[in-house]
């Protein structure tokens, strides 16, 4: 996504946002799909794997079924990252929304369910973060939490 054509949203009005969907209790075991990147993208997201935080906003990594270097999560219900994620439609909107959250851009996406789905933007893999709506009331912190690792194993360019 070039910067130029999605709007940048504050963090606070971001937190507010996300605080907006609301609560509830969830079952205690994670799945994720896992990507199928090609070679290079599977490189780096390992790269990545290897740099992820053993905590995120609070919660200890509880990686989701089935184990794999391209998806990790942390709590229940968790935070889930997709690493080698096909790039979403979404980033082609000049109207999508979008953050910047130490360093690293994301595309915002709210979704039915109440959950959030960000993506990175202008990296060479596209990273993919769920935060299920029973955690939106922590706002952006576990993209906080998480940018020290995309920045250190995901460049940045445009994903091809």
């Amino acid at each position: 996504m070039n910067s130029s054509r999605h709007r940048l949203i504050g963090l606070p009005v971001l937190a507010v946002l996300i605080t907006a969907a609301g609560c509830s209790s969830s079952d205690d075991s994670a799945t994720a799909a896992v990507p199928s990147p090609g070679p290079a993208v599977t490189k780096l997201c390992r790269n990545l794997d290897r740099a992820l935080p053993g905590t995120v906003d609070g919660l200890e990594r509880r990686d989701p079924a089935p184990a794999s270097a391209l998806t990790a999560g942390w709590g229940s219900p968790a935070i889930i990252l997709r690493c080698g994620v096909e790039r979403p439609a979404r980033m082609t909107d000049p109207d999508a929304d979008g953050a910047e959250v130490n360093g690293v851009g994301w595309l915002l996406e709210k979704r039915g369910d109440g959950s959030f789905r960000f993506t990175t933007t202008l990296r060479k893999a596209y990273v993919e973060v769920t935060i299920p709506k029973e955690r939106t009331g922590h706002g952006v912190a576990p993209l906080v939490g998480l940018a020290p690792a995309v920045k250190k194993a995901i460049p940045e360019g445009i994903a091809s």
